[in-house]
Formats: structure tokens, C-alpha cells, sequence
């Protein structure tokens, strides 16, 4: 949750984000006259944190040895240098140069930011460590600066980082195949990886065949419009209702779900001013009237509506859209949210994390794997924390003696990180 977000609008137009609400829209040429003021939120959320929380962990985003974005690089230099916290360097072994990495980034740093590096991490490390020790030497004696641990490559069910994660992921679990629309803005990419613990999902880019698939999906985006113009462009449209037509469920999460109704009419908020034709699978129409935006956590029972729904029971997700959706003859697909079709295979709704829940996964599989006739295994109700199996390997492999004599370190701020 970014106190500063950027949504891409097209054309080198974003939208900013600030503390969660849409701002304005900007070139990106005159965002950059904003920094000043976006430090300012920014810090105001550090602040709010360090007292509410006590300990507060600044993540910084892209490379900081940024050159030609020192006096404007609000997640990395500016902000370390307005607090003086500590930072820590954490170098991506795996893709190899992790010399370079390490001593190029920290020489580069900015005299003022330089000192505040306390140490070094290395992480994604593979094979045996005790042949990378004489390298750690080497960086403590280039940098002047500790590292605090190497920490291996480890396999856990972990939520993506970013929609570039999604390259990276393979196909695997039984053999029901899942297509999941790989929109050009997609957003909320982490909506389905616990399905993908279990069944073979792709990603699909549009314009590609749907062929062979047993289930679309279509995810959330951050311009439905656009997003929807792609489809149509590639053709897409026409081969998500062909399968549609040969009896294959088709689901829509957030502005997917959106895309499935027979129009989208925007007054200028989400993309160009007009009147759109959706894809016509649900009777509901979209109207993006303003900037508003609902963010809110749910929970809600799904409807008794066979053959998907009926077995979902009580689901928890979160909604994070603009827009809203007049339902025209459909039935509810939860208590309170979203639409079904009238054979119950189609149906969409604006929660994310639907398909993080285990019902609703096993829901979704166990018709699936039936219609194939292959055999299903219900998908376990709990599981281990992938976080607690992240810390424990962290504990074991970082010197954390360091890293909690850090969060004593009171800043220039005067609170702590």
C-alpha cells in the first residue's frame, strides 16, 4: 500500500494515487513537479506509522543508484535522507553480477546517502555457501560496510512482487487448464495463485486461442476501458463468447467483471468520454461517474446458485474499483455483490481474493475436474504461513543481532525504523 501510487492512463499520462484515493492526472514530464509536495504525504505516512507501529520498514522500489533521479526519487534517496535512517542493500544473486550490484550501487549513492548504509544482504543464493565466503569478504572490504547474511533459494507459495512475476511463473497442478486473460494493465495479479497450486493456469495474452481450455478468467485491471478495447482488437472478445458458447465458464473479477456487461459508459473518469459495448454475458451496465473509489475488506456468503456457487460458502476478499454496476436481470453471485447468468457459468463480481479462498477454489476445481472426468482432491482448508516459513529461513540465515541493534538507531527524525 503505496502512500504514492501511479495508475498508467495511456499516452505517458498517470493517474496519481495519494494515500489510497485518486488524485489528479498528470504527464509524467509534470509529475516530477509534484516530488516536493509527494515527499511531504510521503513522510507524513512514515510519521503516522513510526507512531502508531513503533518499528517501521521503508521498502524502497526499482534501483537506488538511480543518476538522473536523485533530486526526485521520493522511495529511495529522498526519503532516507529525510528520515536518516538506516538502510539496507539486498542484492539479487540470481541474476548474477552481484559484485557489480552491490559495490556500483553503493558507490554511486550520494555522498550524504552513502554513510547511512549499515549492511548488506544477499539474497537467492544456490549451492554451497562456504565457497561465497571469500566474495563477502571482498564486498566488506570494498564497501566498508557488514554483510548480514546470504540467504538461499527457497521454493514457498509467496504473493508475487509485481505483474513482471508473472512471466516467471509455470504452469503446473491437475490437469483442469485455466486461462486467465493476461490484460495489458493487468492489476491485483496475486488473485490466483492459490488456484494455480492446484491447476494448470496460463496466462494469456490476447489474441491468442482459448482452445483446450476448461475455464476463462478475466482479472481486475487498471483501465477497464483500454483493457477492454484490447480484447476487441485482438479479437479476444469473440474467443472468450465462442467458448462461452461451447459451455465454458467464463468469470470476471473487478474489471472483469465489468467488461462482462452489455455497456460501460464513462463520464471522462476511466478513459475517453462515452459509451462502451461490454461483452454482453451479463445484463448489467457500468457507469464511471467520478474518481471516487471503494476500498474495502468483505466478507460474504456466496448465493445457492448451481453449479459453481452453490458450494462456496462463506468467502473474505477485499474490493479496490471505480465504478459502479446497475444489475439488470441477473441473480447475485454474493450476498451483495456481483452477477450470475442464468446457467450459473458465467458470473462475475468486483471481490478480489475470491479465488484465495479454499472453498471458492474447490468449488470452481471440483466441477471442472468432474466435467473432465478426471479426480479431484479437496484443497485443504489450511496451510502453512508462508511468511512464518520466510522468517524462520531469514532468522537462520541473517545476522539479526544487526539488524534489531538497527531499529534502536534513532533518526535524524527523531523516531525509528
Amino acid at each position: 500500500m503505496n502512500p504514492v501510487l501511479l495508475k498508467p492512463r495511456g499516452d505517458c499520462v498517470s493517474q496519481v494515487v495519494l494515500n489510497g484515493r485518486p488524485w489528479k492526472d498528470v504527464p509524467i514530464a509534470d509529475y516530477y513537479r509534484e516530488t516536493p509536495y509527494l515527499l511531504k504525504k510521503a513522510l507524513e505516512s512514515y510519521h503516522r506509522l513510526a507512531a502508531e507501529y513503533g518499528q517501521v520498514v521503508v521498502e524502497g522500489a526499482g534501483g537506488a543508484a538511480e543518476l538522473n533521479l536523485y533530486d526526485r526519487d521520493i522511495a529511495n534517496t529522498l526519503l532516507a535522507q529525510s528520515l536518516g535512517i538506516p538502510v539496507i542493500l539486498v542484492a539479487d544473486i540470481e541474476r548474477g553480477g552481484v559484485f557489480a550490484q552491490v559495490y556500483g550501487t553503493f558507490t554511486l549513492l550520494p555522498d550524504e546517502i552513502r554513510p547511512l548504509v549499515k549492511g548488506i544482504i544477499i539474497n537467492k543464493f544456490r549451492g554451497d555457501p562456504s565457497i561465497f565466503a571469500p566474495g563477502i569478504t571482498k564486498i566488506e572490504e570494498l564497501c566498508g560496510v557488514p554483510v548480514l547474511g546470504v540467504v538461499p533459494y527457497f521454493s514457498a507459495p509467496l504473493p508475487s512482487e509485481d505483474s513482471l512475476s508473472l512471466g516467471d511463473k509455470r504452469p503446473g497442478g491437475s490437469g483442469v487448464r485455466i486461462a486467465v486473460i493476461r490484460l495489458p494493465r493487468i492489476s491485483n495479479f496475486t488473485d490466483f495463485e492459490l488456484l494455480e497450486q492446484y491447476a494448470a493456469v496460463d496466462y494469456v495474452v490476447p489474441g491468442a486461442a482459448l482452445d483446450g481450455y476448461d475455464c476463462i478468467i478475466l482479472p481486475g485491471t487498471k483501465n477497464t476501458i483500454d483493457d477492454l478495447d484490447a480484447l476487441r482488437k485482438t479479437g479476444t472478445d469473440r474467443e472468450i463468447l465462442r467458448m462461452r458458447d461451447a459451455g465454458v465458464p467464463v468469470i470476471g473479477i473487478c474489471g472483469g467483471y465489468q467488461m462482462l456487461g452489455t455497456r460501460l459508459i464513462d463520464a471522462g473518469f476511466e478513459s475517453a468520454a462515452g459509451t462502451y459495448p461490454g461483452l454482453g454475458l451479463l445484463d448489467c451496465v457500468t457507469r464511471f461517474a467520478s474518481y471516487n473509489k471503494n476500498t474495502t475488506q468483505v466478507t460474504r456468503r456466496a448465493r445457492p446458485v448451481p453449479p459453481l456457487l452453490s458450494a462456496m460458502g462463506t468467502v473474505t476478499g477485499y474490493e479496490i474499483h471505480m465504478g459502479t454496476t446497475e444489475a439488470g436481470t441477473c441473480r447475485e453471485v454474493l450476498e451483495g455483490d456481483g452477477l450470475v447468468s442464468s446457467d450459473g457459468l458465467v458470473f462475475g463480481t468486483y471481490m478480489h481474493g475470491l479465488f484465495q479462498n479454499p472453498s471458492a477454489v474447490g468449488a470452481l476445481l471440483s466441477f471442472l475436474a468432474a466435467k473432465k472426468g478426471i479426480p479431484f482432491e479437496p484443497i485443504p482448508k489450511t496451510s502453512a504461513d508462508p511468511y512464518e516459513t520466510l522468517a524462520d529461513l531469514f532468522e537462520k540465515h541473517v545476522n539479526m543481532d544487526a539488524v534489531v541493534a538497527l531499529l534502536d538507531t534513532k533518526t535524524a527524525a527523531g523516531s525509528k525504523i
